[in-house]
């Protein structure tokens, strides 16, 4: 079974993409969706945070340079949060590929991290791998 298909065999997983490009997050969306995943959108780390404490969610992509809000400060903040959704698991995007960048969004909470850009079946891997419908 594929992991598109193991995606789509399971409970529909809620993915969250924060990102402040609009044309990364459609990339994103399209390449979840395909694979069976709903997907709901923010565009910064306020926007983010306010969704996160609204709705459940089983996973968020999050891109570590936005405005008002980046990714490492919204992945700290809700690392600091009291309630269930302090685990969310998160996949950090960027384009910074330096060891520093990687160790600095571990440092934070990021569960796992990829350079841009990202091949749709990269992606798809690493989402349905923290969903836990695949490896």
């Amino acid at each position: 079974m594929t992991q598109s298909e193991k995606a789509s065999s399971a409970i529909r997983m809620q993915v969250l993409i924060v990102d402040d490009s609009a044309l990364i997050r459609l990339y994103f969306r399209q390449a979840l969706e395909g694979a069976g995943f709903e997907v709901e959108q923010a565009i910064n780390g306020i926007e983010a945070m306010e969704k996160v404490l609204a709705e459940m969610f089983d996973l968020a992509i999050v891109d570590v340079n936005m405005p008002k809000m980046d990714g490492l400060s919204f992945i700290r903040k809700l690392r600091r949060n009291g309630s269930d959704v302090a685990a969310l698991p998160i996949l950090m995007v960027t384009t910074e590929a330096g060891q520093k960048d990687i160790e600095e969004a571990r440092a934070a909470g990021a569960n796992f991290y990829l350079v841009k850009p990202i091949s749709e079946t990269d992606l798809v891997r690493y989402v349905a791998a923290l969903a836990g419908v695949g490896a």
